[in-house]
């Protein structure tokens, strides 16, 4: 599966509701690898209780991503990139082994990488995207977050939109 800048992730375009605090990109790690078989390996972990990312809860329905997610990400105004364990650039792998996954990291101007959720605090919005916007507008909005930098930024992010179209529809995927 190649891993691509995502579709319907993140637009980057301005919007009234943006944080206007500097951040350039917004980073989620699923706590799933990607391609074929480390999605047919999270499906069946997750249909025997042995598997679980609450970021997958959070972007996805049982069998496809949630339209509201998308209708976040446009309002956020900021790059949104997903990417499983196994697509993490240098710099995100790094920060990813200092918080755990899933994550969501945040990428200064600077280019420093910031946890914005840690694993527990995603596990605490179960599921909700609406939970979700306002915790990541809280953390975008405190800049005491940018004051514990995990990784100064160096290569590219690889961003996911799970390979293809038919991951999103629900046939194959990182879905709940």
């Amino acid at each position: 599966m190649a891993a691509r800048r995502g579709r319907g992730y993140g637009s980057g375009v301005a919007s009234s509701d943006a944080p206007s605090t500097g951040w350039t990109e917004i980073i989620g790690v699923y706590h799933a690898d990607g391609g074929a078989v480390g999605e047919v390996r999270y499906v069946l972990g997750k249909l025997l209780g042995t598997a679980h990312c609450s970021l997958c809860d959070i972007t996805h329905s049982p069998v496809r991503r949630k339209p509201e997610w998308d209708r976040m990400v446009a309002r956020l105004g900021i790059p949104v990139t997903l990417v499983h364990l196994n697509e993490q650039a240098a710099d995100v792998r790094g920060a990813t082994a200092v918080t755990g996954s899933p994550v969501v990291l945040g990428r200064t101007s600077e280019g420093t990488l910031v946890p914005l959720l840690t694993p527990d605090r995603l596990d605490g919005l179960v599921g909700s995207v609406g939970d979700f916007e306002a915790a990541l507008r809280a953390a975008l909005a405190q800049p005491a977050a940018r004051s514990t930098p995990t990784q100064r930024g160096g290569a590219e992010p690889q961003a996911d939109d799970c390979g293809s179209d038919r991951q999103h529809d629900g046939v194959v995927g990182e879905q709940t």
